[in-house]
């Protein structure tokens, strides 16, 4: 429970007089106070500086467009606070706002998350901030932080001393007079901690907006965020489906083989068996074969294990050889994309073989897989009757367009009635 959660409640259940005097000790109270004084001398250093660098900058400037006399060294150092002057100043904003958030992190315990930094090299480096919003947001915070903090901090100040300095303040009072000073001087104490108070949550406010991330910044940020949420995700369920591919390789696959073994033994080597146990054997040997053959189907359908261990290459050579018609096959990668992204080109290639063989009524085909920069490029081309789509809700180039979006991808089919079709999948290496 935070602090200014526990005072809530205790003010709440305080009556009477108590409930005067409780929120000048509160911790809140003094943590806006103490927020505010700090704020004070901030401001008045952060004022002082913004008025020498502009003040020696306007001189140089002044100096220069008059004409500088005296030394040529004079003049030089007038053109070097010219040009410098300026680009101290990004570095600057950065500094005094890094002292801002820590001023409110350690006492008001409020996380102010710093703006990005836009990185460069040589010349863009110095002169991108200047491009940024965040430094002129930024810079815009430190212009008012005179007003707001100094002016906020005086003003608390004022508040806790009056008691003190009000009724001492000018000569000496008469009776009414004194007595009116004095019920001033109390008025302005009870007043302190909601003056006090007032004072952090309206810099807090205005820090929120100028010394934190923009809209834009927060949504890059969010953007990003999902991204790798995606990526993961997609990683994940790639390795989950490599994990059910060699489970079912290693073990109920190795199963039906032994089975399929043994019943195919038994159906040899029987000599005098019955007729009906050798239609049981027969059958039940025909049963494990096609349960083996379909197992492999499904398996290969997961995630084929040769795609693993001599990579794409080998995998849609695999595929083309397959195909029920002829497919020339063309392989440029020159190093192995990720995990994923074989995978992707794969079943791209496995579908759309088998579209063609299902409907494209084609004589050949031809694959090129290939790296362009780094983005892994996959061309299927046939010679059918064209007409295929990618926007027929249940066809399986629709699941290989969402599979390809997951991971910053795109497919591409151009398939004109008549044909001829071509399905180009493109999708990042990495």
């Amino acid at each position: 429970m935070t602090s200014a959660s526990t005072d809530a409640r205790t003010d709440a259940r305080t009556t009477g007089p108590l409930a005067l005097l409780r929120p000048l000790s509160s911790h809140r109270t003094w943590q806006a106070t103490f927020h505010a004084v700090a704020g004070m001398f901030l401001g008045a250093a952060t004022g002082v500086v913004v008025v020498l660098l502009g003040v020696l900058w306007w001189a140089a400037v002044i100096s220069l467009v008059q004409g500088a006399n005296g030394h040529w060294l004079l003049t030089a150092l007038y053109v070097v606070v010219a040009l410098l002057a300026p680009l101290a100043v990004p570095p600057w904003v950065r500094f005094i706002s890094a002292l801002q958030r820590e001023r409110f992190r350690a006492l008001l315990g409020v996380e102010i998350a710093a703006p990005g930094h836009a990185p460069g090299s040589g010349w863009r480096s110095i002169l991108r901030p200047w491009t940024t919003g965040a430094t002129w947001r930024q810079l815009a915070y430190h212009l008012l932080t005179p007003l707001l903090g100094g002016l906020g901090g005086v003003v608390v100040l004022a508040c806790w001393s009056a008691p003190v300095l009000l009724p001492l303040s000018v000569g000496t009072p008469s009776g009414p007079e004194y007595l009116l000073r004095f019920v001033g001087a109390i008025a302005l104490l009870f007043a302190a901690p909601w003056v006090a108070r007032g004072v952090a949550g309206a810099d807090t406010a205005v820090a929120r907006h100028l010394l934190g991330r923009g809209q834009a910044e927060e949504l890059a940020e969010r953007v990003e965020s999902l991204a790798r949420s995606r990526a993961d995700l997609t990683s994940a369920a790639d390795s989950e489906r490599r994990r059910i591919e060699r489970d079912l390789h290693d073990g109920v696959q190795q199963r039906l083989v032994c089975l399929a073994m043994n019943l195919g033994m038994a159906r040899a080597t029987l000599t005098t068996p019955t007729e009906e146990a050798l239609e049981v054997i027969a059958a039940a040997h025909d049963e494990a074969t096609a349960a083996l053959a379909e197992l492999r189907d499904f398996v290969r359908g997961l995630h084929p294990a040769v795609l693993d261990d001599r990579g794409l290459d080998a995998a849609l050579s695999g595929v083309v050889a397959r195909a029920p018609l002829p497919v020339k096959l063309r392989v440029d990668v020159p190093r192995r994309c990720s995990p994923s992204i074989e995978a992707i080109a794969y079943f791209a290639v496995s579908e759309a073989l088998t579209n063609v063989a299902k409907h494209a009524e084609a004589s050949r085909a031809e694959v090129v897989t290939e790296q362009v920069g780094d983005r892994l490029v996959v061309t299927v081309t046939d010679d059918g009757r064209g007409g295929a789509s990618s926007e027929g809700a249940g066809t399986g180039l629709r699941g290989l367009a969402q599979r390809a979006a997951a991971v910053d991808g795109g497919l591409t089919v151009v398939s004109p009635p008549g044909g001829p079709t071509t399905v180009t999948v493109s999708v990042p290496c990495e």
